[in-house]
Order: structure tokens, then C-alpha cells, then sequence
């Protein structure tokens, strides 16, 4: 059962609570550390799956192939804000794998980051499916794709080969057989995986100390790992969490979001993987959450908590940007192993 993990405050009462379910995982599958019933609450990776998604697409050779770089396949993993480093870089993968981006499938929404869709209206130019937080991803599909010579023109259809290596690549790292995965359709139109929480902190345990998993994946996992941390700015955005916990680690560490309240984190090279679910879906309770486990952990030093103070105990302000509240953590994680 899902626990109290995150309270938000208005004065001295506690206005709402966020409950959630926390796992912290080695690569054999062992729990370590927990809260709530993380083997139990099942739900949706959303986008903390995408660099296990890249997997197969640095696995079979065609990023080399195509000479796409380090700095460019780490958007493969983003749910990015829309900004022209991130824009640029996706049309730069497109062009190497001999595509453009008529070919992306993701849908249109506006950049994610406020000055960048603003940049747009005042240059008088309409969002496109490269502005798509997920068209980074959906560009190392495509160049899977390609590469490959399957299909483009369904490339986001769980029956499309592209689709099926993903899922062959989830089986590998959680643990889940594929015929167990749930299977969904993600915001931007491609299947996601539906699993314990337990199982997607087993597959950033995986995915962040590959000794367990096939050399194809072990291999591609490092190199994914790489690009993320050397690229903070690439896999989020200006002032998103993302971001700032990947420049904080210098190294130590990759995470990524998911929509809907999910986080993962995996601590390169020292077998831990974590993930968590808040179950009403608030992304700012997640990262509240996630930085508190990370703490209790043990894992942050004195310059970590000061680089993420504004992500672990956020303020609340009114339309007078007077402090009226704060989002607060109150969980202690139990101790299995």
C-alpha cells in the first residue's frame, strides 16, 4: 500500500498529501532499502524508460554508422524543453540517418520551455513534431529504424521491429518477460511499459551497473550513461530537475523523469538503482521525493543538497510571490537489506 511521502503546506496546515511507492534495488533483485509496497503498486515507466530505449539503437551500429556523436545521442533520452539546443540537435540526427523531420510521429505541442515558445510566437512560426519533448527519442528510432531497413511509416507500433528490440531491451534489464509487460500508448504515441516499481528500479540497476546483462546492452549501456552526464543540459532543459541532479552528480550518477509522478535514478558502478511512483501523478512531489531518498542515502554531500535545496523543499509562493508554503518530504525509508 502506498504511503505518505510528500506534504505541501499553506501556513502551519498540511493542505495536501502525495503518497507514493519507493524502491531501491541492486542488480540481483535484491531490495535494499523501501517505501510503501513498490513490488506491489504496478504502473507505467512513461519516459524514465528512455535510455533503455536507446539501447538498441547504439546496440546495433547505427549511430556509428551514421556518425551521429556522443553530444547528439544523448537527446535520445530527453523529454527536452524545446530549446534550440535541443531542436538543432534532433534535425542533426534526422539529417545523418538521411531523414528530416516530416518522418517524426510524436505529435505537436508547444516548447516546453516558456522563453523558447514564446521565441516562436514572436518570430511568427508554429510549433512542430521537433519541438515535441519526445522527439528525441522518437529520432533514435527512427534511426534504428533506417538503419535496419524495417518499416518508418509505423515505426511507433508495438508490432514494428523497432518497437519489439525496446521491448526485448526492457525484458533484459528488469527482469520482466515480455509477454508480462503491460503495454500502453505513451503520450507521444509510442508503447510504454507497464511494471512494478520494484522492477523498474531493477532495470536502472541494470541499466547504471551493467554486469548482469548481455554485452550488446552492457556495452551500450555505458556509452548511454556517458552521454547523459557529460550533457546535463540535453536530457531536460534550463531550470528542470533533470538536469540539475545529472550536473550534480559530475558523473556519479544518471536519472531521468517519467510523467505522472515517476522518477528513476541509477548510481553508476555501485549497483543501486532506485525508482519511485507518486500516485497522484505530481511531478514536483517526485523530485521532492526523490532528493530525500538520495539524502537519506547518504549519497548527497553539502554542495548536492545546496544545488538541489530548491528541488527537495520547494516554495510555495501566491500571485504576490510572498512565501505561503513549501512542499516538505516525510517518509523514512525501511531498511531490508
Amino acid at each position: 500500500m502506498s504511503i505518505e511521502l510528500v506534504h505541501a503546506t499553506r501556513g502551519n496546515l498540511v493542505e495536501s498529501i502525495y503518497r507514493g511507492d519507493i524502491a531501491v534495488v541492486n542488480a540481483e533483485g535484491d531490495i535494499l532499502y523501501k517505501a510503501g509496497s513498490p513490488k506491489e503498486k504496478i504502473t507505467f515507466i512513461r519516459s524514465a524508460a528512455k535510455p533503455i530505449q536507446a539501447l538498441p539503437v547504439l546496440a546495433s551500429g547505427a549511430v556509428d554508422h551514421y556518425g551521429i556523436t556522443e553530444d547528439e545521442y544523448a537527446i535520445f533520452c530527453a523529454s527536452h524543453s524545446g530549446e534550440l539546443l535541443h531542436t538543432e540537435t534532433v534535425r542533426s540526427i534526422l539529417q545523418k540517418a538521411g531523414l528530416d523531420e516530416s518522418y517524426l510521429q510524436c505529435g505537436i505541442h508547444p516548447p516546453v520551455y516558456r522563453k523558447a515558445a514564446d521565441e516562436l510566437v514572436r518570430r511568427g512560426i508554429e510549433p512542430s513534431e521537433v519541438h515535441n519533448n519526445c522527439s528525441g527519442k522518437h529520432s533514435g528510432m527512427l534511426t534504428l529504424a533506417n538503419y535496419m531497413d524495417w518499416p518508418l511509416d509505423n515505426y511507433t507500433e508495438i508490432d514494428n521491429p523497432v518497437q519489439q528490440t525496446i521491448l526485448d531491451a526492457m525484458e533484459a534489464l528488469s527482469g520482466v518477460k515480455k509477454e508480462d509487460i503491460l503495454i500502453g500508448v505513451d503520450g507521444c504515441g509510442v508503447p510504454v511499459h507497464g511494471m512494478s516499481v520494484y522492477s523498474m528500479a531493477k532495470a536502472w540497476a541494470n541499466l547504471s551497473t551493467p554486469i548482469y546483462i548481455d554485452k550488446k546492452y552492457s556495452v551500450a549501456a555505458k556509452r548511454i550513461a556517458k552521454a547523459m552526464y557529460k550533457n546535463p543540459l540535453k536530457i531536460a532543459g534550463s531550470k528542470r530537475f533533470c538536469s540539475a541532479l545529472i550536473e550534480s552528480g559530475q558523473g556519479k550518477w544518471i536519472n531521468k523523469s517519467g510523467a505522472q509522478g515517476v522518477y528513476c535514478f541509477g548510481l553508476l558502478d555501485q549497483n543501486i538503482g532506485i525508482a519511485l511512483k507518486i500516485e497522484d501523478g505530481n511531478s514536483k512531489a517526485a523530485s521532492s521525493a526523490m532528493v530525500e531518498v538520495l539524502d537519506q542515502l547518504g549519497i548527497l554531500n553539502q554542495k548536492h543538497k545546496k544545488d538541489l535545496s530548491k528541488f527537495h523543499n520547494p516554495k510555495i509562493t501566491n500571485h504576490k510571490n510572498e512565501e505561503i508554503g513549501e512542499l516538505k518530504p516525510v517518509f523514512s525509508l525501511e531498511k531490508v537489506l
